[in-house]
């Protein structure tokens, strides 16, 4: 899931001008097309998947190109305010108030060159566009379970994609970024730049987010895939309690061309939802296997894991976002995720039950299968931690509107549901970590000395803050 640009730290108020009886924005200097409260574009602009909270800024500017992104960033320092972007808005943390919004959604450009096998990604782009160009040429992108996600802002976190087993995250196969700075710059952040500081954003943003700035474009590898075999597997929980753990089990088997994960959750009793899962505890095995005629590497699952309902099949990469069913429809949640070195077969038990139906807000719990080519050292060091981690954990909870559940309940419940897994956890995976966290929890995220080294590669670009944080980062 993608989420909001900007790393910096710092608040500002908007500033507006007068004009008559009522308030407009001061947008002298500005070429793009500015969009204002009350009009359809400026609330489909703000609005995103993450529906428990939106930005309220002052304006959207539609950016044509990357100067006009330099030249939101430049007026939001004149003006005193804050300036940030979103896609998708599936990860939305820290909504704007005031300030600008700049839409990205002209800079959807994605080239690829075949010979080399990269593609130059626009900041605006989804996974699926960069799917679609790369597909006829059989190559593919390091993309997620859901394509229409942002393509830069999901590979700023580090990218835990359908073949990361096999090719690692999807941040290790960036090979340049273009950006704009809170220091109103454009950069080009390349392991060979003539600047250092230039360097270190390269650093930065692989795996830290945007350090303060907004990207424009990325440079990335492609792999080369056309199909693979996956799909989902579902189990009833009343019938396999212990489901989770059997899982567990053999993804100590598989070899690296196996990425798999899990989802838990209790569907609700409703039209729409398959007979075979309605009202029932379920577990969901998503599996992608890197080679289409990788069936056998899922027929131990299969005998040991009697499923209600089986998709596996083959599946061209470009039609990865029906893979795994997931919901399309936005919606208010939370959720926190961290990664452990490994899962106790008594946490997951316990997990099992707490999560139940007898659970006080619906939760789904997601494990993710790490290791292979995830715990392997990129060519060019880059801000992913704990990539010794066996697995990464995940629960998460709609609250409301969506349901009747407050912020505090279920910051109760996905405390209580971690807490089994203390001992084993290395830190904090903060893509999938929908909603606000405390400095302790961002910090988590990273190594105790990347932590501090990012802070000053934030600084050093962004020394007034002007690029609102998603999730604020300053060390101890």
């Amino acid at each position: 899931m993608d989420t909001t640009s900007g790393t910096s730290t710092g608040s500002r108020t908007p500033t507006s001008t007068r004009t008559g009886t009522e308030t407009a924005p001061d947008t002298a200097g500005l070429h793009g097309v500015r969009h204002l409260p009350g009009e359809a574009t400026y609330e489909r602009a703000r609005t995103g998947y993450q529906r428990a909270h939106a930005h309220r800024p002052e304006f959207v500017l539609a950016a044509a190109d990357a100067d006009d992104v330099r030249a939101a960033i430049e007026h939001a320092a004149a003006h005193g305010t804050s300036v940030t972007t979103q896609i998708g808005g599936h990860g939305l943390a820290a909504a704007l108030e005031g300030g600008v919004l700049v839409d990205l959604s002209a800079l959807r450009t994605v080239e690829i060159d075949p010979a080399a096998r990269t593609a130059r990604v626009g900041g605006g782009a989804t996974w699926q566009d960069v799917l679609d160009a790369a597909a006829p040429h059989g190559l593919a992108p390091l993309s997620g379970s859901s394509p229409h996600v942002g393509a830069v802002p999901y590979t700023l976190g580090g990218g835990f994609g359908l073949l990361g087993r096999r090719h690692g995250y999807a941040a290790d196969h960036v090979r340049a970024f273009d950006l704009a700075t809170g220091d109103g710059r454009t950069r080009r952040a390349e392991p060979a730049a003539s600047d250092e500081l230039d360097r270190e954003l390269f650093w930065a943003l692989r795996g830290g987010g945007a350090g303060g700035g907004i990207v424009t474009a990325m440079e990335i590898d492609l792999v080369e895939a056309g199909e693979v075999y996956g799909g989902c597997l579902y189990a009833d929980l009343d019938a396999v309690p212990d489901a989770l753990d059997r899982w567990r089990r053999w993804t100590s088997t598989v070899p690296d061309d196996v990425t798999s994960g899990v989802a838990m959750l209790v569907f609700p009793d409703v039209a729409g939802v398959p007979e075979e899962l309605r009202g029932r505890h379920v577990v969901q095995v998503q599996v992608c296997v890197a080679d289409p005629d990788g069936e056998h590497h899922v027929a131990a699952l299969r005998e040991t894991l009697p499923a209600v309902r089986d998709t596996m099949a083959r599946w061209a990469l470009r039609d990865s976002g029906a893979m795994f069913e997931e919901p399309e429809r936005p919606h208010a949640y939370r959720s926190r995720a961290v990664t452990v070195r490994e899962l106790d077969p008594r946490a997951l038990a316990r997990l099992t039950k707490a999560a139940g139906p007898a659970a006080p807000a619906m939760c789904v719990v997601g494990l993710r299968h790490l290791g292979g080519a995830f715990a392997r050292r990129p060519r060019h060091p880059s801000t992913v931690a704990h990539r010794d981690a066996g697995y990464l954990l995940s629960v998460l909870s709609p609250v409301r509107p969506t349901s009747e559940a407050t912020e505090a309940e279920v910051r109760a419940l996905h405390a209580e549901l971690l807490a089994p897994f203390e001992e084993e956890v290395l830190g904090t995976c903060l893509p999938f970590s929908f909603g606000p966290a405390t400095a302790e929890e961002v910090r988590g995220a990273f190594t105790s000395a990347d932590a501090v080294r990012l802070t000053r590669v934030r600084a050093a670009v962004d020394p007034d803050a002007v690029v609102l944080p998603n999730h604020p980062l300053s060390p101890e």
